[in-house]
């Protein structure tokens, strides 16, 4: 009698899945704050606070007549002006490339800008691009270490680490200064609030992957043209609220984001209702926050997402956050060196 085909039939293969790209490819890299592991963080810190407190004629040696290229494809006055002088307390010869003063303004591709960058002796690359992904692509074909200072609406994890560099500061100076390693509860029972164009915000996108894994609540608060739903789900910790008085109440940070006015077309957002639901003004903040530390990134545009009063009031910490992306960059780019000499001396 004949066996079942059944039985006899050899099982199917199944397609292997393919093997993930490393990511990043160099070790030195700052893409994605989902790089960074706690441990990381703690080490980025500590090394801000020595660097930041180091002579600087010393701190100027350490990697004097190295080279990095500053790649901006938008405009930036903070993050640009953090980075090169980040870089020139190291000692780093910098230069600075735009899209306005490049080949990039004749269509050079950023494949082709970074490799002659490359080839002119940059060894790591500080990129801003208005495209999403900008920084993998641009690693993958230089094999440079590349330093995210914003790509398109997707990240940027230099602010996010100085944002936590600043609410250490008045949460858990220990922690600010890295002499306690950080933990999953670090900030366990801290609420940071979350307020604006979140949808077009990567300072916003890198906040919520990194402040959870503290411990740190993120209530998102805005109207559902600037914040959709889906928002929720970015990571465990993070909740909408779109009562701003609501999350105001349950702050310990508020953070509060620029609209974007260039990135509104086709979306149909009422800014003068916008400011009666969502503008931090000096009633609020006293009447629900009068504790709570307020952050922007900038810039800030004021009498819209906040009144004067508040950006220049005490519970302001904007100008801090400038000043403390000065020694988490020197850190970023530090490490970057570090990773580079690394990989030289393993060859």
């Amino acid at each position: 009698m004949a066996t079942p085909a059944s039985s006899t039939a050899r099982p199917h293969p199944r397609t292997p899945a393919a093997p993930k790209p490393p990511f990043p490819h160099h070790a030195g890299s700052a893409i994605s704050i989902e790089q960074f592991s706690l441990v990381d963080i703690s080490h980025v810190l500590k090394r801000a606070d020595f660097l930041i407190h180091e002579e600087p004629l010393t701190r100027a040696k350490r990697l004097a007549k190295r080279r990095v290229a500053l790649l901006f494809y938008e405009s930036s006055t903070r993050t640009r002006t953090s980075f090169e002088l980040a870089a020139k307390s190291l000692g780093i010869d910098t230069t600075l490339v735009s899209n306005l003063s490049s080949s990039i303004e004749k269509g050079e591709s950023l494949k082709d800008t970074g490799l002659t960058l490359r080839a002119l002796g940059a060894e790591a690359i500080i990129l801003r691009h208005n495209c999403s992904g900008a920084p993998y692509v641009l690693e993958h074909f230089t094999n440079l270490p590349v330093l995210n200072a914003g790509d398109g609406q997707h990240e940027h994890p230099s602010q996010a680490l100085l944002d936590l560099l600043t609410m250490l500061t008045h949460i858990s100076p220990k922690h600010a200064k890295g002499e306690v390693e950080l933990t999953a509860e670090t900030l366990k029972g801290v609420t940071v609030s979350i307020v604006g164009d979140i949808l077009h915000s990567r300072v916003a996108r890198s906040n919520m992957l990194l402040l959870p894994k503290l411990g740190a609540e993120v209530v998102l608060s805005g109207p559902p043209e600037l914040l959709p739903d889906v928002a929720a789900e970015s990571a465990p910790g993070v909740v909408i609220e779109r009562d701003f008085e609501t999350a105001l109440k349950r702050s310990r940070v508020v953070m509060m984001l620029r609209i974007q006015s260039e990135r509104l077309a086709g979306l149909n957002v009422d800014l003068e209702e916008y400011k009666v639901k969502y503008q931090l003004n000096e009633t609020r903040l006293a009447q629900f926050a009068p504790e709570a530390i307020v952050l922007h990134p900038g810039p800030i545009i004021r009498g819209l997402e906040l009144t004067a009063e508040v950006a220049d009031g005490p519970q302001a910490k904007i100008l801090e956050q400038v000043h403390n992306g000065l020694p988490t960059r020197m850190a970023l780019i530090e490490r970057a060196f570090d990773a580079i000499d690394k990989k030289g001396a393993s060859r």
